[in-house]
């Protein structure tokens, strides 16, 4: 079959205690250090002139809006946990062990997961028994501690693995009804604004819509999309046309979509694993990422679809979708310590720019902000 049957590119331009007030101001300069650290580090992995540069610069760019959105998208989360705070400020040692199983309770019902949350705290209790932890403010700071290391040492980097690659190419895939095309030209416009070269992988064969949802967003974002000419083209004939193309037009980043799929469809779990070998039959080194999308609202019960996911096709990374819209924001940590596969990205809004890089410090600290110093005393 030649290229133009294969496929049509089309390229695009164009006893209650009150709650204490937390500000914005107070979770940014908790975060900065943190954020000015990672911007280095990204910046420093971009050895070589060109996309890596580029998106290293949107990240940093983005950095100050994007703890204010990760505040904003896990307020009802934030909410939830809210309890926990009480335990801050009642703590004492003589209560500990009956203000230790609370924790746990409170932890576990924000979709933490009991084998997460049991984790969490035993730790902290180990350092309460050790006399290490004698004050709420201490035990605070241990919980916190404990989640962002727990993020980083079980997931790894949250950056994308894309150093050096081009085209780097990333596959996204999910289940149906997740946010996966939607994810896809969020980080088409994301990428594209800071002067990168996108092509857009139309492999979503199945769903009618699918292609002409892409195709808007590659018009709004400027990239360029390869879709199927017919109903009758594979997905992954779809996908390796698409990485041929970015490699023949020195294309900076693929993003690869395909079809939502039950986790328990092992037939088209199958072919989503062919479309993988697709990629990488065009481009021996690729695709560079494996991404899945989840929805945020689901909480817990995304465990069984990752799961499945990354058993057949072996996933570098998570994008958490919905976040704003859910309590259940501890799913990500539960998420993340189960598979040992890092977030890359969460979506905490429905805006083009509501598509964020996942940075455990912010997250964290957005979920337990500190009070002002006038109120701790």
């Amino acid at each position: 079959m030649s290229a133009s049957a294969a496929q049509r590119i089309v390229s695009t331009s164009g006893c209650t205690r009150p709650r204490t007030a937390v500000s914005r101001v107070t979770v940014q300069a908790a975060v900065a250090a943190g954020k000015r650290r990672r911007n280095l580090q990204v910046c420093a992995a971009a050895t070589s002139p060109g996309v890596l540069q580029k998106l290293a610069r949107v990240f940093k760019e983005k950095a100050q809006q994007d703890v204010d959105r990760i505040f904003k998208g896990t307020s009802k989360t934030r909410e939830k946990l809210g309890v926990i705070e009480e335990l801050f400020a009642y703590w004492n040692l003589e209560d500990a062990d009956e203000t230790l199983e609370e924790l746990e309770d409170a932890l576990i019902m924000s979709d933490f997961g009991p084998k997460t949350a049991f984790k969490i705290v035993d730790g902290i209790r180990d350092k309460v028994k050790r006399g290490q932890i004698k004050t709420g403010e201490q035990m605070r700071s241990e919980l916190k501690g404990s989640i962002v290391d727990l993020l980083t040492s079980r997931g790894g980097s949250s950056e994308l693995a894309i150093e050096g690659a081009k085209p780097a190419v990333l596959l996204v895939v999910g289940v149906n009804g997740g946010g996966k095309t939607t994810t896809i030209g969020k980080l088409a416009h994301k990428f594209a604004s800071g002067g990168a070269k996108v092509v857009l992988g139309a492999g979503d064969t199945f769903r009618a819509a699918a292609a002409e949802q892409l195709e808007e967003w590659a018009r709004r974002s400027g990239a360029e999309i390869v879709r199927a000419a017919s109903e009758k083209a594979r997905p992954d004939t779809v996908l390796f046309q698409t990485v041929d193309q970015a490699v023949k037009t020195d294309a900076d980043l693929v993003l690869c979509d395909t079809s939502g799929r039950l986790h328990t469809n092992w037939n088209l779990m199958d072919e989503l694993a062919k479309c993988k070998r697709s990629i990488t039959k065009r481009l021996p080194d690729a695709p560079h990422e494996v991404l899945l999308v989840l929805d945020g609202t689901t909480g817990l019960n995304m465990l069984n679809q990752a799961k499945e996911f990354n058993e057949t096709v072996q996933l570098s990374g998570i994008i958490l979708t919905k976040l704003d819209g859910t309590a259940r924001g501890g799913a990500v940590v539960s998420v993340v310590d189960e598979l040992g596969v890092p977030v890359k990205f969460v979506g905490v809004g429905e805006g083009i720019e509501d598509l964020q890089p996942f940075d455990p410090e912010s997250f964290v600290e957005a979920l337990f902000p500190e009070a002002p110093a006038d109120e701790q005393q």
